[in-house]
């Protein structure tokens, strides 16, 4: 490992004239601790992990049964993840276990896990839309009712719920 500093790194200079940021609660908490709560498509289950209420984005684990095809759904912002476990697959595009994904704002898709299912770790940079068959909106996933269902099921303590959502 090169140790060797370069003039775009950050180091600690003993800066004093900014103050550090105290927080409301722990930045930590024991996602394993949170139970797996049905989600919007069948065979899948999530546990919230944080919302961001001005994009209507939101931070979660996933996990989807094997053999699952999800219905078409949109995203309007990205979405980014990691697959901890199995793995998924837009037609013949797979991922696994270990590999990061990266799906860009505005497109519709439909995948699919194998036989091991899928555990993975995403964010959603915005809100995600479901589907009728006739192509109308069926549902507009987004923070507000992903902290909703977590809140239902007593797993969202942990995420500060915006005021103006009461």
């Amino acid at each position: 490992m090169n140790s060797t500093k370069t003039s775009n790194q950050l180091t600690d200079s003993g800066t004093t004239g900014i103050e550090i940021s105290k927080q409301l609660k722990s930045a930590f908490f024991a996602q394993g601790d949170l139970e797996w709560i049905p989600w919007v498509m069948p065979d899948t289950w999530f546990k919230l992990l944080a919302i961001n209420p001005i994009t209507g984005g939101f931070s979660m684990m996933l996990k989807v049964g094997p053999h699952n095809i999800a219905p078409i759904h949109g995203h309007t912002g990205s979405v980014e993840g990691i697959i901890l476990e199995g793995g998924f697959a837009y037609e013949d595009d797979w991922g696994h276990a270990g590999d990061y994904v990266q799906e860009p704002a505005g497109i519709n898709h439909k995948p699919t896990t194998g036989a091991e299912g899928m555990v993975m770790f995403a964010i959603a940079h915005g809100p995600l839309a479901g589907y009728n068959d006739d192509g109308s909106v069926a549902l507009i996933l987004d923070a507000r009712e992903m902290f909703r269902m977590a809140e239902a099921a007593g797993a969202a303590t942990h995420v500060d719920k915006p005021e103006h959502w009461d």
